[in-house]
């Protein structure tokens, strides 16, 4: 999808180590230690929202990922991820 692919060069050129992160970066602890920031569950995303994000760029990351999925973007972290 072209515009997909424009969106996500624009994502990449704004913060491309943020969005890298969320596709190699595990979660540190809790329920989902060990999974990829990428592959967290939307409702534990939600949690988060309501309770408040961990400070620093663990928080950063994990918000991000709220939005992205929030608005239905996960689809540029697949592509991201494909181009590995």
């Amino acid at each position: 999808m072209k515009c997909s692919k424009w969106l996500l060069n624009k994502l990449t050129k704004m913060n491309p180590q943020l969005l890298n992160d969320l596709i190699t970066v595990q979660m540190p602890f809790g329920k989902y230690k060990g999974k990829l920031l990428c592959d967290l569950p939307e409702p534990y995303l939600v949690w988060f929202h309501n309770q408040g994000f961990p400070p620093g760029k663990l928080g950063e990351m994990i918000g991000t990922m709220y939005e992205i999925k929030l608005n239905g973007l996960e689809y540029l972290l697949r592509e991201l991820k494909n181009r590995r």
